[in-house]
């Protein structure tokens, strides 16, 4: 058997849902050639080290797999290259030594245990920060309620589900529950592209951020 490592960005301005889809067909791919998924991980979303197709971010995934032969690789290859939900993919080999590195990192064993004092003196990394007032249907407190779900950016509104937007007005404190945010993640995917004039224009056919009578929004 052959072990590779697989990491590959997924384009955050996706739903929830379509993220999570992107991720299992990746996964689908490599079990219906006869491989066997080692591990797979869920790193959520990173900042890139450089900008790439205009994003500072991305949801990044990887699957560690044992393939009787290797032919895997070619098709996982071509299939990231021709998907424009795929920002980015790395495929590597591993010998032995990277086999049991990642079990060891796995059961804890890599790496010195952090004191306290450690930990105090790590700088913390500030949050991505966007106005979302920008966005037609959010006033400053609900940016403020927003904000408190860990939600502050135009990316991480755009990458959430209407039901999880829904939830994080639901549990902040306030009559945030009666509001829809059902265009909110479309507004956000074009502030985030830096699309302001098609965001104007989107936002000229809402009411109060809201689908016009008569539209339909989905998301």
């Amino acid at each position: 058997m052959r072990n590779y490592e697989v990491t590959f960005i997924v384009d955050p301005v996706l739903s929830g849902d379509e993220i999570k889809s992107t991720a299992q067909t990746y996964s689908d791919l490599i079990k219906n050639e006869d491989c066997k998924i080692v591990h797979s991980d869920h790193m959520g979303l990173r900042q890139l080290a450089y900008p790439i197709n205009k994003r500072s971010s991305g949801i990044y995934y990887s699957y560690e797999f044992e393939t009787p032969n290797g032919d895997v690789i070619p098709k996982l290859e071509l299939a990231f290259r021709r998907d424009e939900r795929i920002m980015r993919f790395l495929t590597c080999k591993l010998d032995k030594y990277g086999v049991k590195y990642n079990d060891d990192k796995r059961k804890g064993l890599i790496g010195k245990k952090k004191s306290k004092s450690d930990d105090s003196k790590k700088e913390e990394i500030p949050a991505v920060k966007d106005d979302l007032t920008k966005i037609e249907g959010i006033g400053p407190k609900i940016s403020e309620a927003l904000a408190k779900g860990v939600i502050t950016s135009y990316v991480g509104l755009a990458s959430k589900t209407v039901a999880e937007i829904k939830a994080v007005l639901d549990e902040a404190e306030g009559n945030f529950g009666a509001h829809d945010p059902s265009t909110w993640g479309r507004q956000a995917r074009l502030a985030a592209d830096g699309k302001w004039d098609e965001l104007k224009i989107l936002q000229d056919e809402l009411d109060g951020g809201k689908p016009a009578a008569g539209t339909s929004e989905e998301e």
